[in-house]
């Protein structure tokens, strides 16, 4: 790794554990640090005109996806209902590559292009591991 780029760690376990919450739950674990991430490293340096637009903007769509999977859990028996959550947060997920994608294209010289890569990725991550946790879930209840 080269001087100044961040690393971020993605939590994929292929260990079976036991689910009791949502924060049991690979996919929150990692929303919720891209989430910590944005708001510590992106968010405090894009310049003071993005405030009430891009900076609000990112503010709101990154704390979104880890609580619509946190609320979604809630109702993970009925499947079109926790499937519509995932696909709100899959949703919310690719809003911010876009975001971020955004302020990698116009504002390089102001933030550290590193961590909103790795933002990125994390996001990317976690919008297919979304996508394998709807279908596992969903197979786990037909074959019971």
């Amino acid at each position: 790794m080269e001087k100044g780029e961040s690393e971020v760690n993605v939590e994929i376990s292929n260990e079976k554990s036991v689910i009791r919450t949502f924060q049991d739950l690979d996919v929150y674990k990692n929303l919720y640090r891209a989430m910590v991430l944005v708001h510590q490293k992106v968010a405090p340096l894009l310049p003071r005109e993005e405030k009430y637009d891009l900076v609000s903007q990112i503010m709101r769509a990154s704390k979104a996806a880890p609580a619509l999977v946190a609320e979604g859990f809630a109702k993970r028996y009925q499947i079109r209902q926790w499937r519509k959550y995932l696909n709100d947060a899959k949703g919310e997920s690719n809003e911010m590559i876009h975001h971020l994608t955004v302020c990698i294209d116009l504002y390089t010289a102001k933030i550290d292009v590193d961590p909103c890569k790795s933002v990125i990725k994390l996001y990317d991550v976690s919008c297919r591991q979304m996508t394998r946790l709807g279908q596992s879930w969903q197979d786990f209840h037909n074959n019971k």
